[in-house]
């Protein structure tokens, strides 16, 4: 492994999520979430005549990592075109999908992504750098009201309101472009202690919104219950509990809403048997060797 593709990403739940994919050699599976190609290579390494993998991102940066293997094809796209992809490749239905929520260190850690409020730069966060509006466009142009949802649904922040009402007063002024402007704004506002643990999640609520991320999550999902097989298994990593309930309520229920629908007699209509019933966490270990890997939750269903 050279040392890019070892700070690009640890993967997280290596060994729990791939056992997890049900592995044959001659089977088709898909990684969502390529980034940097950890997963992608521990699933290559156990396929053999017939086997294919696809790995879908939207990130360019993500193309550094590509791994030159016969079975692996690489798609540059957002994971919620999966269904539009899988039919473009003459795929009708796959074995397993794997989808790691976490975004890579690689973009927290590039002070030109914007992704994180370590380093000063421009307030950008999008994966994709040909995509629409940035996290400057947000805070510059939604309205109050908006930007204080935003914070509230996606950073489970309490004071949304408080925080909208101080970035609206500040941008009449003059508008806000990089990190440092934006922190200097918000910073009063979290206490010493908490601070960064605040912070972390208005940064969250904005790269969520910068990236569609729910409305992308709760596409890729149905998409990928479509596309598994019978016995077919999905297999996701989250981060935070917004994916998790998602992912949860798809698993139980067949939707992201967590409708439950029974047939006539009462008994759940749901597309999935659960695998694990309870989530699986890193252990120490990995918490140890990789700090960004605490808030996983690992969750593993089968198609019906």
């Amino acid at each position: 492994m050279e040392k890019d593709e070892l700070t690009y990403h640890v993967p997280v739940l290596l060994k729990e999520s791939v056992d997890g994919m049900n592995i044959r050699p001659d089977g088709t599976y898909v990684d969502v979430t390529f980034g940097g190609a950890g997963h992608s290579r521990e699933i290559l390494s156990r396929l053999g005549e017939g086997g294919r993998l696809l790995g879908f991102d939207q990130d360019e940066d993500a193309e550094r990592n590509i791994v030159n293997d016969t079975h692996f094809t690489f798609v540059r796209s957002n994971f919620r075109y999966l269904h539009n992809f899988l039919r473009y490749h003459n795929i009708e239905q796959v074995d397993a999908i794997l989808a790691d929520l976490g975004v890579s260190s690689h973009h927290f850690d590039d002070s030109e992504r914007g992704f994180s409020f370590r380093f000063n730069g421009d307030l950008d966060m999008r994966m994709n750098k040909r995509a629409g509006l940035t996290a400057a466009d947000i805070l510059n142009t939604y309205e109050e009201e908006r930007l204080a949802d935003i914070f509230y649904l996606y950073g489970e922040l309490k004071n949304s309101r408080k925080l909208a009402s101080v970035i609206v007063k500040a941008r009449n002024g003059q508008q806000i472009r990089t990190i440092g402007e934006f922190l200097e704004i918000i910073k009063p506002l979290f206490g010493r202690e908490r601070e960064k643990k605040e912070l972390a999640k208005v940064f969250q609520a904005l790269r969520i919104e910068v990236n569609q991320e729910m409305e992308a999550l709760k596409e890729m999902l149905l998409a990928a219950t479509e596309a598994l097989k019978p016995g077919g298994r999905l297999v996701v990593i989250t981060y935070h509990s917004l994916e998790d309930r998602m992912v949860k309520n798809i698993m139980k229920t067949g939707n992201v809403e967590g409708k439950a629908e029974s047939d006539f007699f009462g008994n759940l209509q749901t597309p999935f048997r659960l695998v694990n019933n309870k989530v699986i966490v890193p252990d120490q270990a990995e918490i140890e060797r990789n700090p960004r890997s605490r808030s996983a939750k690992l969750r593993i269903a089968e198609k019906k």
